[in-house]
């Protein structure tokens, strides 16, 4: 039985630029950071000789069930990774991390400000559980796709959400 999620992970190509734009832009907070360059985390990722930089992150306010951090930066020191090009949302493989806001169209408008490279502008959501809110994608330095998801206020109220 899965009994939670403990965090949600991307790879990325600068750490240090990653962790600026997760806390200014994101306004993220910064739990941890640590290097790994051990035997344990060659074993866990399969890659010999691996050496870890990573950052984790929690969303401000909100208490840690069984982790102390949800979201998870890890740069490859060594060996590098290979740059995919563009991710598209439609490519096989690519994620995106859905985070939830109250106030969309003003962080619209503050991150595009701040260069922020928005595939939309926020979308009213017509049908589904969100009927009635609004979301937009935008991607992070390294083309990461993220979301922007505002639930409508009566959803807001239901247990776990609110």
């Amino acid at each position: 039985m899965i009994a939670d999620v403990l965090h949600f992970s991307f790879t990325v190509s600068d750490i240090e630029r990653s962790v600026d734009w997760y806390t200014r832009v994101l306004e993220l907070q910064l739990v941890h950071r640590q290097r790994q360059d051990n035997e344990y985390t060659c074993k866990l990722v399969g890659i010999p000789g691996a050496i870890l930089e990573v950052a984790q992150f929690a969303v401000p306010g909100v208490p840690p069930a069984r982790s102390t951090h949800m979201l998870e930066l890890v740069e490859y020191i060594e060996p590098r990774g290979r740059d995919l090009g563009e991710l598209a949302t439609n490519s096989v493989g690519c994620a995106h991390l859905a985070l939830m806001v109250d106030d969309i169209h003003e962080r619209y408008v503050r991150m595009g400000a701040q260069g922020v490279p928005f595939r939309n502008p926020p979308v009213a959501i017509t049908a589904g559980a969100n009927e009635g809110g609004f979301a937009c994608y935008f991607c992070d330095p390294d083309g990461i796709t993220l979301e922007l998801l505002q639930p409508p206020v009566s959803r807001l109220r239901e247990p776990g959400l609110a």
